[in-house]
């Protein structure tokens, strides 16, 4: 399994240098921070001097080369909105977009199990068909027109949800883990109804069914074990999607966390701050896509004899 860890490590460098250079010029192609900093009174003398202190009067590729060597000392510099740290920031951001993708997941996988179990159990049934449609438009949607929907009816409609913000307790989650599950939600209980489907029609479920095992036990420990692997590599997709694509969820509610980050970083030309947002939530994507590899090679023989080899 090392030699597997390994190589999949290596092949992840070249595509995060890639983000990181990509993230570098399209940052710059927002404009000049200096009009958003400075007053329009400013002279050209005010301009030139603000440009030196950061370090934008360097030629392009002296501050590439000054942005690769603090993104290898962990160092990106400071927050030209704020003067904090722009890693303090970001790393500071962070938990709360993680705390909401893993709420989201737990959510979806718990749905999903139990959604497309049942529907599997009885395919082709009046359940089975309406579980299907729903989890079919539950993954049509996109997240943003469930977001409004979800404020215009709870929020300004019967005032019942928070519109944004974290201040409200475990009011403040509803609507942002509502809206971010819908969608995985609907996926996961197709791909698990799928795959329950053809577990339940295999030979060794036959098996345990004619020693007298109870349909509890056969869904639990039969179908549902070996149906995981195909489950297990669509929920990992779609927590890496969740950490990397919560930007408009959170922006909509106020989410503190490092998609609002981003926007206000791009929105306000920090480019420090949001290269080291970028940079943070890259590493947590390759991370679990790497972590997601390893499970299914622990589930799936196949596999980990593929990657042992």
């Amino acid at each position: 399994m090392f030699p597997f860890l390994r190589r999949r490590t290596l092949t992840s460098i070249l595509p995060l240098l890639a983000v990181l250079l990509g993230v570098f010029v399209l940052a710059r192609l927002t404009g000049d921070p200096s009009s958003l900093y400075l007053p329009e009174s400013a002279t050209p003398a005010q301009r030139a001097a603000f440009a030196a202190r950061n370090g934008f009067d360097d030629s392009i590729w002296q501050q590439i080369a000054d942005y690769f060597g603090g993104v290898f000392q962990l160092d990106f510099g400071e927050s030209l909105r704020t003067g904090e740290s722009a890693a303090t920031m970001a790393l500071r951001a962070f938990p709360a977009t993680l705390q909401l993708a893993f709420a989201t997941m737990l959510i979806a996988v718990i749905g999903a199990v139990v959604i497309g179990s049942w529907a599997a159990f009885r395919p082709n049934s009046l359940a089975d068909r309406v579980s299907s449609f729903l989890s079919m438009t539950a993954a049509s949607v996109p997240d943003f027109w469930f977001a409004i929907t979800g404020v215009w009816i709870f929020a300004v409609t019967f005032g019942v949800l928070p519109t944004s913000g974290v201040t409200d307790g475990v009011l403040s989650w509803v609507l942002p883990v509502a809206t971010l599950v819908i969608r995985p939600l609907g996926v996961l209980t197709q791909v698990v109804r799928g795959a329950m489907v053809s577990a339940l029609s295999a030979p060794y479920v036959r098996l345990a069914r004619s020693k007298g095992a109870g349909s509890v036990r056969v869904v639990s420990h039969h179908a549902l074990r070996n149906a995981a692997a195909p489950a297990l590599t669509v929920a990992g997709d779609l927590a890496v999607s969740l950490v990397n694509g919560a930007v408009v969820v959170e922006t909509i509610f106020g989410w503190p966390g490092i998609g609002k980050l981003m926007i206000d970083s791009i929105l306000g030309r920090d480019f420090a701050v949001l290269q080291a947002a970028v940079l943070i939530t890259a590493i947590t994507i390759f991370a679990l896509n790497i972590v997601i590899d390893v499970c299914y090679a622990l589930l799936d023989a196949r596999v980990r004899e593929t990657a042992t080899a």
